[in-house]
């Protein structure tokens, strides 16, 4: 469990984040939460640049950032890995991140992102294994 700044272990307040939230956004972040454990139960949850919540597992695999019209989930690595299902539709221009942009009462591809969690650990284990040689 990573803690942030202040000591408060991430876990918290990112439960916190969801209460207060507290409508489809609270709940399209808890269910996105549930499906990143469900893929990795290993994954380790940090508190970052002042109120993100971000999943990591070997590196950062991806944030869930909260905000009016959206919830998005950036993948630090995503223009790496293959989206066989397409769920990436958000930051596409990039060279290193991907993005998914769920709007109120969109579905949850649920068996496609746990496969994508599930392929971002993958390549956070290789490119450290890379490292470490």
């Amino acid at each position: 469990m990573s803690q942030s700044e202040k000591g408060t272990p991430a876990s918290e307040l990112i439960d916190a984040r969801i209460r207060e939230l507290g409508n489809w956004r609270g709940e399209t972040l808890a269910r996105l939460r549930a499906l990143i454990h469900e893929a990795d139960p290993e994954v380790v949850e940090e508190w970052k640049w002042r109120g993100v919540p971000v999943w990591s597992h070997d590196g950062i695999l991806c944030t869930g950032e909260t905000y009016s019209q959206v919830v998005k989930m950036t993948f630090a690595k995503g223009a790496a890995l293959e989206d066989p299902s397409g769920l990436f539709n958000a930051s596409l221009e990039g060279n290193t991140r991907r993005a998914i942009d769920l709007r109120e009462g969109e579905r949850i591809e649920a068996e496609a992102l746990k496969a994508l969690i599930r392929a971002a650990v993958a390549l956070n284990r290789a490119r450290k294994k890379g490292r470490s040689k």
